[in-house]
């Protein structure tokens, strides 16, 4: 029976990883948050003092690296580096720029890309990134570019870093974020954009909610053709 992919790009802070999980465990799919396997990556980097920049040295350190996906009880992905769970220091707001350097490394990707295209061959996959339309999954028959204005962004992850115990002044989110785009979006390979056959959502003005009901629409859209 062939599976269904279902491929969400969009910038940092655009809500894939929480729409898109909460939608995979209404439609019954493997949510894979690709982020959450730069992130292990950069952590890996960052733990080591390495300059996430220099290439070299990051393609040497990949065959000590182990990196793995669990399902926890609360349903939830987590992700294990060398057999320890490091789910919640990767999310560290200094991760991002690290995984952010890390994923325009082409060894980097190449390590990663097999064993996401592999999941997408076993089931029924939803998967957020910055190039599963464009690369990892160029045939997903659903294509969605999540996006909203960068300050909509930063605000949303301002209230999450406060959630989780880390605050951040607004004006350093956002900083962070203009800066992400820009790195994410002019790297070398793999850089993000919107795939042609892909779905613009803008969620700038949109609750959780509607944005989770418009996804869910262009899902079964796309999905029922």
């Amino acid at each position: 029976m062939k599976t269904i992919s279902i491929a969400i790009d969009g910038p940092s802070g655009a809500g894939k990883s929480t729409l898109a999980r909460s939608l995979s465990a209404k439609l019954g799919y493997l949510y894979v948050d690709t982020g959450a396997l730069y992130r292990t990556i950069g952590y890996y980097v960052f733990t080591k003092g390495i300059d996430p920049k220099n290439e070299a040295a990051v393609q040497a350190v990949l065959p000590d690296i182990q990196v793995e996906m669990t399902y926890g009880e609360d349903g939830l992905q987590h992700m294990l580096l060398n057999g320890q769970d490091v789910t919640k220091e990767i999310r560290l707001p200094e991760i991002s720029m690290y995984a952010s350097a890390v994923s325009a490394h082409p060894p980097v990707r190449a390590f990663l890309l097999e064993m996401q295209r592999e999941l997408a061959r076993k089931n029924n996959v939803l998967m957020d990134g910055r190039d599963i339309g464009t690369v990892v999954l160029p045939d997903a028959q659903v294509k969605v570019f999540l996006t909203a204005a960068p300050e909509a962004r930063a605000q949303r992850r301002v209230l999450e870093l406060e959630q989780r115990g880390t605050p951040e002044p607004f004006e350093k989110v956002l900083a962070d974020i203009q800066k992400r785009d820009w790195d994410d979006s002019h790297r070398p390979t793999a850089p993000l954009k919107q795939a042609e056959d892909a779905t613009l959502l803008d969620t700038t003005e949109l609750t959780f909610a509607e944005s989770e009901a418009a996804l869910l629409k262009i899902i079964e859209e796309k999905a029922g053709q």
